[in-house]
């Protein structure tokens, strides 16, 4: 079994803990459910959408950079990308800028990454290796009851055929790429699209990095001054970065070559759900990642509208330049935490610390703390506060929860690279449950993740339990849900709760729905199309209950844009983001009608719209849901006027004669 069996799908009657408030909403919606996908950006989805008449979307389409078959259109200049030099202190927007193409400028062909050279022969070798494609059989896979049966031959597909960390021969003109966005065909035209690619860098400061972000390059119509211009030399200096090791003089770190300009071509049949569906729902076209980086940052933005920090027994900002190390004896402590982005010695960005078993912890209300001066210095120049808790040191790149899935501190994880627990930052479960309005994140695996003696256990014995996404769920973090065992039971579920939830009419009103590393659409361990068919299914089954249908948002997105390119307004909101443009789609009877919608959103407008649904308060004083709602001008509406501001996503829905501002028993309003 690949995900879930039906005798590990727990009873019903707990799924989201109390009910009792859950008609008690501010619109005809009574069940949201958020389905999160991983690592794709607007263009890279959607760069050639052509919406139906009347409506118009921001893409490369529409700017003219490209034209309907992907090729360099008449602006295609716009999307030019720079190479440049910082030898010295970390800058978001250094200088020595020269575009590639010119003397010294050298665009590397894009790597395969981490993709598959061919398909895993079991779970466990994909869970070592870092999932893709299997060869297991298909009755093997239909049983696991995640995609539809007409697609499960997808997860079998696709591979490279090529070495990890090679060229990527497979794309047309690879060696000689021009200096911009390329289409990601092969070079007889044919789609790369359901198949395995390499994936950008995508992490922190090199996002920062990426935007080029200088408030001399302010407009009217660009007023945060974000060019967008240095995602290849990003990826060709620092990549992915040196986990704190030295490098040569003169040396780099960047083995990914040119990824991140990469794009699908939904007018050429690439991404055929997402394309229909964006032409029967709504599609938001200025819709962010919240974070700059990757995958933790930004998933804690769906639970917590805002970024975590390190904290002492007490739940209050600690130092973490001593952890203990709890798998040896007596507990050893680590000091080597902190992130540091200045270039080493010699080295032409090639971070000082900086990864996974590196630092990835900034104080950011500390100037002298390296890397923080340069971002907030520049936020000081467009009137944007760092929003930084003093003393805080936030974290910024992926550690693990401090959990298990049984509510236990990790025995083999709990320690260096693993975030506390989280007391006293409250996130969207907590006022949930305070106001009785069921709520559960189903991530798929958790039955195998929830009885696995901590990810320190070897793969081959648990591989299940390593395809669950412990970095995606924001509420693993917590100790207000993971130390209750009732809690925890409630709001952590299987997706096998999800569609029994569905058939028997007991859904909670508030769903979080993440696959596992097989389904999510993250390049190189997984294919957007896999993401599709999982978001297809979840469609299906709610529209196969009509009364469930007619009162239910469906939100589908990704956590954060991957580390490719996108061509659209970014607006700094604080010291963490925002960051690319994402997609996101609103599939609901009240969303219906093919609208492209143009409100600014990130991750804490689906807190927004929680909140003002259901009536609650904003999180805390640092949370972004106290951020106002964006007026805009006709003129230009994807820059708010007011900024900083986020939007609360009821913009994208079409509830009639103000209904959801309305006060009537219809909807059974506080």
């Amino acid at each position: 079994m690949i995900s879930y069996d039906a005798a590990f799908a727990s009873s019903l009657s707990d799924v989201g803990g109390s009910h009792q408030n859950d008609r008690r909403t501010h619109s005809p919606i009574k069940h949201v459910i958020v389905v999160m996908g991983e690592n794709r950006t607007f263009d890279h989805v959607f760069a050639t959408y052509r919406p139906r008449d009347g409506e118009f979307v921001d893409n490369l389409l529409s700017k003219g950079i490209i034209d309907a078959d992907g090729a360099p259109g008449p602006n295609y200049g716009r999307a030019k990308q720079f190479a440049a030099v910082d030898t010295g202190v970390f800058s978001i927007s250094p200088g020595g800028k020269a575009p590639y193409g010119s003397a010294g400028a050298v665009l590397n062909p894009p790597s395969t990454s981490y993709a598959p050279p061919a398909p895993y022969t079991s779970i466990a070798d994909a869970a070592v290796n870092g999932p893709g494609a299997l060869t297991l059989p298909l009755a093997q896979l239909e049983a696991a009851g995640v995609l539809e049966p007409a697609d499960v031959l997808a997860l079998t597909t696709g591979t490279t055929g090529l070495a990890m960390g090679s060229a990527d021969s497979r794309i047309k003109n690879y060696s000689s790429l021009p200096n911009g966005p390329y289409p990601l065909v092969t070079s007889t035209g044919a789609s790369l699209y359901d198949t395995y690619g390499g994936s950008p860098v995508h992490r922190f400061y090199q996002m920062w990095q990426q935007l080029d972000c200088n408030e001399n390059y302010a407009s009217h119509r660009n007023p945060s001054g974000c060019l967008g211009d240095l995602f290849p030399w990003v990826e060709q200096t620092v990549s992915s970065g040196t986990n704190g090791k030295v490098v040569a003089p003169g040396g780099s770190n960047g083995h990914e070559g040119d990824i991140a300009m990469g794009f699908y071509n939904v007018a050429k049949g690439d991404a055929p759900y997402f394309n229909s569906l964006a032409h029967k729902y709504t599609l938001a076209d200025n819709y962010h990642q919240p974070a700059m980086g990757g995958t933790f940052a930004n998933q804690m933005f769906f639970g917590y509208a805002g970024a975590l920090y390190y904290a002492d027994a007490h739940g209050d900002p600690a130092v973490p330049n001593a952890v203990p190390n709890l798998a040896t004896s007596p507990a050893s402590v680590t000091t080597n935490e902190i992130e540091n982005p200045d270039p080493q010695t010699g080295t032409n960005n090639v971070y000082t610390d900086d990864g996974y078993s590196g630092g990835s912890y900034t104080n950011c209300s500390d100037t002298t703390q390296p890397g923080v001066a340069s971002v907030v210095r520049y936020l000081s120049a467009i009137n944007v506060k760092p929003n930084c808790q003093p003393g805080a040191y936030y974290l910024l790149n992926n550690y693990v929860p401090a959990y298990t899935g049984a509510g236990a501190l990790d025995p083999v994880n709990n320690g260096p690279y693993t975030l506390p627990p989280v007391v006293k930052q409250k996130h969207i479960g907590d006022a949930l449950t305070q106001a009785q309005v069921s709520w559960a994140y189903f991530g798929q695996s958790w039955s195998d993740f929830k009885v696995a003696p901590g990810l320190g256990a070897n793969p081959a014995i648990a591989p299940l339990a390593y395809l669950y996404c412990n970095i995606c769920n924001p509420f693993l973090y917590s100790a207000s849900v993971m130390t209750d065992a009732v809690a925890r039971d409630q709001h952590n579920k299987d997706i096998g709760d999800f569609y029994n939830a569905i058939a028997n009419d007991t859904l909670p009103a508030v769903s979080y729905v993440k696959s596992n590393t097989f389904f999510d659409g993250h390049p190189s361990s997984s294919k957007f199309s896999l993401f599709e068919d999982f978001s297809k299914k979840i469609v299906d089954a709610v529209q196969a209950n009509p009364k469930l249908w007619a009162e239910t948002a469906i939100l589908i997105t990704v956590d954060e844009g991957g580390g490719y390119y996108d061509s659209g307004y970014v607006q700094p909101v604080d010291f963490f983001g925002d960051g690319t443009r994402i997609p996101m789609i609103v599939v609901s009877p009240y969303s219906a009608g093919g609208r492209v919608a143009h409100e600014y959103g990130d991750h804490a407008s689906i807190a927004k719209f929680i909140e003002r649904n259901w009536g609650l308060s904003p999180l805390t004083k640092y949370s972004r849901d106290n951020y106002p709602n964006p007026v805009t001008s006709e003129s230009n509406p994807y820059v708010p006027e007011n900024r900083p501001a986020i939007g609360d996503l009821f913009g994208l829905f079409q509830f009639g004669d103000n209904d959801h501002d309305r006060d009537d028993r219809s909807r059974d309003r506080f």
